[in-house]
């Protein structure tokens, strides 16, 4: 299956694509465009929340695969986002306790696709990630995902601590990856879950990880002291998977 890059260029072309409901990422505008359809065009990106980045032309120039950006470029999502009670349907119509995996500033799509593709296989109800500082669903995470995107949704949030703070309210306990914690065979991984995945190259954020009820550690045996990010959450999803077929 081929999937599109959705990069639309052009004040018109934008303009267009908020009427016509799409979702728009990120909004890459040059500084000091002020004219009556750029304003229109700001506007509307501040009503739907979207992320505005004020740039160079020279950094749009960069950007532009026409060459005729007029002053704007937007990402949209190849995929529609869910909203978190979605997820928490799906968990309720199967009958199963919530198992939601949460992604703090994962800005790889590569990385962001094979998540995805994971947590469909480990039988996750859904990926939340936030708003700024990640990766979207554009047609790179979609091919990275194998597939799975159609099948799993994904939720965006503008604050990732506020969710977890409301879907503890819901009954769900969340547990963070990061190499000091306590080894993720020690820890007790079944009931309502949500296992919370950091970059790289800075982990979990420090907001984040104090909202966690508990950090967990892969055991490590080479020279390294880290996974890249989407083998660490698929080795801690299929440990969650193991203890909830005991």
């Amino acid at each position: 299956m081929r999937y599109e890059e959705f990069t639309i260029e052009g004040k018109h072309a934008v303009i267009e694509a908020f009427r016509s409901g799409k979702t728009i990422d990120k909004i890459f505008i040059q500084d000091g465009c002020k004219d009556g359809p750029m304003e229109t065009i700001k506007r509307e990106a501040k009503k739907r929340d979207c992320i505005i980045r004020f740039v160079t032309k020279e950094r749009l120039n960069q950007m532009s695969g026409t060459g005729k950006h007029q002053g704007v470029i937007a990402y949209a999502a190849a995929y529609e986002y869910a909203q978190v009670e979605d997820i928490l349907k799906i968990a309720e119509e199967k009958g199963e306790p919530p198992f939601v995996i949460l992604l703090d500033s994962i800005e790889d799509p590569h990385n962001l696709g094979a998540i995805i593709r994971t947590a469909n296989l480990a039988g996750a109800h859904g990926v939340i990630i936030p708003k700024n500082r990640a990766a979207g669903l554009t047609g790179a995470v979609a091919r990275a995902s194998a597939g799975a995107l159609n099948y799993t949704p994904v939720a965006k949030v503008t604050n990732l601590t506020k969710t977890m703070e409301e879907l503890k309210k819901r009954g769900l306990w969340f547990i963070c990856a990061d190499m000091d914690g306590t080894p993720m065979y020690q820890l007790d991984l079944k009931g309502p879950i949500g296992l919370v995945i950091g970059s790289e190259g800075e982990g979990v954020g420090r907001m984040v990880k104090k909202s966690c009820d508990f950090v967990a550690s892969i055991p490590m045996k080479g020279n390294i002291d880290s996974l890249n990010a989407s083998v660490a959450a698929g080795v801690l999803a299929y440990e969650i998977v193991r203890q909830r077929m005991l």
